[in-house]
């Protein structure tokens, strides 16, 4: 059993680019956790003990405390039962799972286990998005414009995944927003319409415009590209009653009030998350909020499907 006094000792399930990029170098920077091993069918990691399976790792390192379940999300689910039920704790790369309801047995399965459980929204941890959410808080709101727009070449290099039923396509991406979103507004989002361009060889979509509402009637639209060059754009604009602008940008790095920088800080995401991941297993807790996910499910229920041109990378 995992008691605050030691160091949470982790292991990784898929050693891929997030792994490689957040993951590895986030744990092996905080004192208070230990990165033990990680596994993974295809790839290696120098200077990381290397596993074909879960059961493997787990046998040469009965120690490990915790997991992270870095794969793509179309078999998070059957992993996570498997680590859940091994009494591991869970660290869910996001999305956490493909569809809603395995996000939901998931969560059910931890909490009947008595593991601590992190449904991880990176974005969350960005450093100006606390700043927003008081802001947001201390107004009434009139509107809110999401763009996110990124080339699928340049950040996803051969991730077929992606695009293949549960990839969620642009909405990889686009949930980092949404993740954003859900947390600096305090009512729940409703999606009232969504466009979703689907190239004719691929299963998820490419480009998205939707439009959401609070409870409370705020207008919200987003716009959403896996195919834009030049200038990539993670950005958040949001007007008040009075006509106030505050424009949050680079995914959460970069705050602009009334075309005044206020926050500009570099990206260190993933250190919060692991510190926010520790701190719920110290507590005995978890953290398994699922509306991003849901914003999702529900754009993909009542969306109108457009034809796209074929995507080849």
């Amino acid at each position: 059993m995992f008691t605050a006094s030691k160091r949470l000792k982790i292991g990784l399930i898929g050693l891929g680019k997030i792994a490689v990029d957040q993951h590895i170098p986030s744990i092996r920077a905080n004192p208070a956790l230990e990165l033990v091993a990680g596994c993974s069918p295809s790839s290696r990691v120098d200077g990381l003990a290397g596993y074909n399976t879960m059961e493997e790792m787990l046998a040469a390192h009965p120690e490990i405390d915790a997991i992270a379940i870095c794969t793509p999300p179309q078999i998070r689910h059957a992993i996570a039962k498997k680590v859940i039920a091994a009494g591991k704790h869970t660290f869910l790369e996001k999305p956490p799972a493909a569809t809603l309801g395995e996000a939901e047995a998931i969560a059910a399965l931890a909490k009947a286990k008595g593991v601590s459980l992190l449904a991880s929204w990176h974005s969350r941890f960005a450093p100006a998005v606390e700043a927003v959410r008081q802001w947001i808080a201390e107004r009434d709101i009139s509107s809110v414009k999401i763009v996110w727009k990124e080339n699928v070449r340049q950040w996803h290099p051969g991730q077929k995944w992606i695009f293949e039923a549960g990839g969620m396509g642009v909405f990889d991406p686009g949930i980092n927003s949404l993740s954003i979103l859900t947390a600096i507004l305090a009512d729940a989002v409703i999606v009232k319409k969504a466009d979703l361009h689907i190239p004719v060889n691929c299963e998820a979509p490419i480009q998205v415009e939707m439009d959401m509402t609070t409870e409370n009637g705020l207008p919200i639209r987003a716009e959403y590209d896996f195919l834009q060059t030049g200038i990539q754009t993670w950005s958040i604009y949001i007007e008040s009653a009075k006509g106030e602008k505050l424009a949050l940008h680079l995914g959460g790095t970069e705050l602009e009030i009334n075309g005044h920088v206020k926050i500009k800080e570099k990206e260190a995401e993933y250190s919060g998350l692991y510190a926010h991941f520790l701190s719920l297993v110290n507590a005995g807790k978890s953290d398994a909020d699922f509306a991003p996910l849901r914003i999702v499910a529900d754009a993909m229920l009542l969306g109108k499907r457009i034809a796209a041109p074929e995507y080849i990378e």
